[in-house]
Formats: structure tokens, C-alpha cells, sequence
């Protein structure tokens, strides 16, 4: 049983991990947003901090698969050997919505101005980055 301090601080680092997704969302808005003019509203900056809230809340720290083994030796039913498709999801999608984050604030630090299929590739890197981690959350806790 969990004690409400490990639940406490279990949420408060996901709340965490929720901040630092919309900080990442800011980062790739702000760079889309200097590209394209009509992508500069605060709509699409709510939008992009709140993806960046939920997929990183849900799909960085997902439940693992339980593991059962039945006298010492993986049934037939067990995922020994097959892939764990929300820890893959949520892999890939981090790696993806995090570099792209990176990428945008090097490109605003830098102030360089790329062309716009590198800003397109940024902002589909982090938007498919984090509906992997948003449906790799989602599919964790379902099960």
C-alpha cells in the first residue's frame, strides 16, 4: 500500500513533468509561430503548452506491463520476448517531442532563421512526438 507522501510526491512529479511539457510546447509555438503568421495567436500557444502538459503528464512515466512467472519458467501468455507498446510509444514519442523542443530553443537562442521545412519538421516532430506519448499514457492505464 502506498502512503500518501509517495502519492504526494508521485503527483508532484508528474505535475512536474506536466510544466516542463508545456514549457517545451512554448518553446516550438514561439518558433512555429515566428515562421508562420498565421500560427501567432495565443490560441495556438494555449494549444501547443497544453499538448505538451497532458502528453508529457501521461506518457513519460506509464505503468509497466505486469510480469508474471509461473514456477520459474514464462507461460505461453506471457510478453516475454513481444514488445511493450506503451513503453515504445512513450519512448519514441519523448525522444521526438524533446528534440524538438531542443531544436527550437537553439534556433531562438541562436537566432537563426531556418528554412520552413525545418520549422515544419520541428513542429511535426513535436506533435507527433506527443500524441505517442499521450496514446502510450492512455493505453498504459487502461490496461
Amino acid at each position: 500500500m502506498r502512503t500518501r507522501v509517495r502519492k504526494f510526491a508521485h503527483v508532484l512529479e508528474r505535475l512536474g513533468l506536466a510544466m516542463a511539457g508545456a514549457a517545451s510546447g512554448l518553446f516550438v509555438a514561439a518558433l512555429v509561430g515566428t515562421s508562420v503568421a498565421a500560427l501567432t495567436n495565443q490560441a495556438f500557444l494555449l494549444l501547443m503548452m497544453l499538448g505538451g502538459a497532458v502528453g508529457f503528464y501521461l506518457g513519460i512515466d506509464t505503468p509497466p506491463l505486469p510480469f508474471k512467472v509461473i514456477s520459474g519458467q514464462p507461460s505461453a501468455g506471457d510478453w516475454v520476448g513481444k514488445i511493450d507498446t506503451p513503453e515504445f510509444l512513450s519512448a519514441v514519442g519523448t525522444f521526438l517531442a524533446a528534440f524538438s523542443a531542443f531544436a527550437s530553443v537553439g534556433v531562438i537562442v541562436l537566432r537563426h532563421d531556418p528554412h520552413i521545412a525545418w520549422t515544419w519538421m520541428i513542429m511535426a516532430g513535436w506533435c507527433v512526438g506527443v500524441t505517442m506519448q499521450t496514446v502510450a499514457g492512455t493505453i498504459a492505464r487502461r490496461r
